[in-house]
């Protein structure tokens, strides 16, 4: 069996209070180019992009007080939420993860910003790291 890698870093994920608040010193202070904002309502978000090299930083912004992402800023505030990683073939990731012991939040993908299938590992089976797979089209 061939070995899917994985590649690439296609994105970190910060959470963040407010993007408008936010996006002025990822623009203005670290000249990161902003590539779109969109709402993600599967995921209860609304996200920024920013380009970084061949990768990119998003911002999340809960859309309400239920989003994950609002759980998560009020137990661990703003900061670093995930890391995902571009993978070719998403539910042969998932498979092989699942067979290995390793925990998934999704054990099959949902469409996540700009399209893109997604699933995240569950960070007690990677030492706290919430790790995302993420395949684009």
């Amino acid at each position: 069996m061939e070995r899917n890698e994985t590649k690439k870093i296609d994105h970190i994920g910060i959470a963040v209070l407010s993007i408008d608040e936010t996006l002025p010193f990822y623009v203005d202070h670290l000249r990161l180019k902003l590539l779109g904002i969109e709402e993600v309502t599967s995921q209860d978000v609304k996200v920024a992009f920013l380009e970084i090299g061949q990768s990119k930083i998003e911002l999340l912004e809960p859309l309400s007080a239920e989003s994950p992402i609002a759980t998560f800023i009020q137990k661990r505030g703003e900061g670093i939420h995930h890391i995902a990683l571009g993978v070719t073939d998403i539910e042969s990731r998932i498979a092989e993860m699942k067979q290995n012991g390793i925990r998934m939040i999704q054990d099959e993908p949902v469409i996540g910003a700009g399209g893109a299938k997604v699933a995240f590992l569950h960070p007690k089976s990677a030492k706290g790291v919430l790790y995302e797979f993420c395949e684009k089209k």
